[in-house]
C-alpha cells in the first residue's frame, strides 16, 4: 500500500530532475516503465535510488506524494535526502524584489528546487565524470559504469536496477571496462579518485565538516578536479550550501545581471540554493 506524505514546502520532483545536480533518477509511466516520451506528464513519478535503497515517489496532488516505503523508512533516509529540514521557503523569501528583481524572478519561476543529500562519493565520481559533457552523455556513462560493476538490486515495485559501485569495484575494472562506459580521457581521474578514496588520501567524511572554501581547495588537491567540479561535489555531495558553482549558464548570468558583482556575502550561506534558481532559468530562458 503506498503512502501519501504532504510536503508544506518548496518540492517539485521535475526540476529537481532536471536541475543537473542528480543523474540517475528515471522518470517512469503509470505503467512502470521508464519514460521515453518528451514533456512534462500530468503525474510525474520517479525511481531515485540512494545508496542501497531506491524509492518510488509519485505525484498525488498539490504539494501531496505517493512514496513506495514505509513511513519510518522515509524518515530515516529519504527526509535527510531531500533535505526536508531546511525550509526553502523562508530561504527563497530573503530575496527582495525591489534589491534584486532578476533573482527574485529566477527564485519564484524555479521555486520547487531543492537541493540533494547525495551520497559524497557517486557525486565525486558523477561529476567528474560530468567534465565538458551534456547531461544526456552523462547519465549513459554511469548508468553503463553501475551496470558493469555495481550490485544488482530490486526497487519496491519488483524492477532490476543496479547499485552505484564501491571504490574497489572501480579499482579491479579493466582498461576495456572502463573503456566502455564511454569516460575518454575521464579513465584516469575516475579509477584516480577510487584509489584516493580507498587509501584515505581524499577523506569525503573529513571535507564534509569544513566550510565550503575550503572543503572545495581539499578536492581541487586531487589530479582531474577543477575548480567548477569540486564546487559541485561541495554542493551537491558534501552539502555545502553556500557553494557557488561557476559553469558556461551562471558565467552567463554573471556577465548579463551581476555587471558590478554578485553580492555574495549577502546571500550567504544559502549561494548554492540561489545558483541552481540562477542555472534553471538561465538554462530554460535561453
Amino acid at each position: 500500500m503506498k503512502n501519501i506524505i504532504q510536503i508544506e514546502d518548496d518540492f517539485d520532483l521535475e526540476k529537481i530532475a532536471e536541475s543537473g545536480q542528480c543523474f540517475r533518477w528515471q522518470r517512469l509511466d503509470e505503467d512502470g516503465d521508464e519514460k521515453q516520451a518528451t514533456g512534462t506528464p500530468e503525474r510525474k513519478k520517479y525511481r531515485i535510488p540512494y545508496r542501497d535503497s531506491c524509492l518510488i515517489i509519485s505525484e498525488a496532488g498539490d504539494k501531496n506524494y505517493e512514496i513506495d516505503c514505509s513511513e519510518e523508512e522515509f524518515r530515516e533516509i529519504w527526509w535527510d535526502y531531500f533535505d526536508l529540514g531546511t525550509n526553502y521557503e523562508k530561504v527563497r523569501k530573503r530575496i527582495r524584489k525591489k534589491d534584486d528583481p532578476f533573482l527574485y524572478e529566477a527564485a519564484k519561476s524555479c521555486m520547487g528546487i531543492r537541493i540533494l543529500k547525495q551520497d559524497p562519493w557517486e557525486t565525486l565520481i558523477s561529476f567528474i565524470i560530468s567534465q565538458n559533457r551534456n547531461i544526456p552523455a552523462i547519465k549513459r556513462s554511469i548508468e553503463i559504469l553501475c551496470s558493469i560493476t555495481g550490485d544488482t538490486k530490486k526497487d519496491s515495485e519488483g524492477r532490476e536496477y543496479y547499485a552505484f559501485p564501491r571504490a574497489e569495484a572501480i579499482m579491479a575494472m579493466s582498461s576495456e571496462e572502463l573503456s566502455e562506459c564511454k569516460l575518454g580521457y575521464r579513465d584516469e581521474y575516475v579509477r584516480l579518485a577510487a584509489e584516493n578514496i580507498k587509501s584515505g588520501v581524499l577523506n569525503l567524511e573529513e571535507l564534509s565538516a569544513m566550510n565550503a572554501d575550503d572543503a572545495i581547495e581539499g578536492l581541487m588537491a586531487q589530479k582531474g578536479i577543477g575548480l567548477k567540479v569540486a564546487s559541485c561535489v561541495a554542493l551537491f555531495g558534501l552539502h555545502q550550501l553556500d557553494a557557488f558553482p561557476v559553469d558556461v549558464w551562471i558565467k552567463k548570468v554573471l556577465a548579463n545581471e551581476y555587471p558590478n558583482g554578485y553580492p555574495k556575502e549577502k546571500y550567504a550561506p544559502y549561494n548554492g540554493i540561489y545558483q541552481q534558481y540562477m542555472f534553471a532559468y538561465y538554462r530554460a530562458k535561453y
